[in-house]
């Protein structure tokens, strides 16, 4: 049997492993869920990878969950290329995703870190429709 590896983005910072489980394993027998890091903190950063133990399950997940509302954030999938260790740290300068370095609002519902709020004394912009 292969196994298939799917890359989900647009998580929360505050959703957690077994809320992805829940959701994705509708789809198909999960074999790992390696939730993103903040390569400095430690804390969840708004990615994962699925593993899945059938490529057919995979891509049904990825066909049917990509879209999909978690946590007030809508999620994205896209194949991953597999896991291996140091996959789960976020590339970015901060430790954390590369993208939310270039993010300019800050949504208090995903957390992270926008340029906005990394400044001093500016609050973010709340925004519950996009993550």
């Amino acid at each position: 049997m292969e196994s298939s590896t799917l890359y989900v983005g647009n998580l929360s910072f505050y959703t957690t492993e077994e809320q992805i489980y829940e959701l994705f394993s509708r789809c198909g027998d999960i074999k790992n869920v390696y939730m993103g890091l903040d390569k400095i903190k430690k804390m969840a950063c708004g990615f994962c990878f699925i593993e899945y133990f059938n490529r057919d399950e995979a891509e049904n997940a990825m066909q049917f969950l990509n879209g999909t509302s978690l946590d007030d954030c809508i999620l994205c999938t896209d194949w991953g290329l597999g896991f291996r260790e140091g996959r789960q740290y976020g590339r970015g300068q901060s430790g954390g995703q590369l993208r939310d370095e270039f993010q300019e609002d800050f949504n208090v519902d995903r957390g992270g870190f926008g340029k906005q709020a990394q400044v001093p004394g500016r609050r973010g912009i709340h925004s519950k429709s996009l993550c």
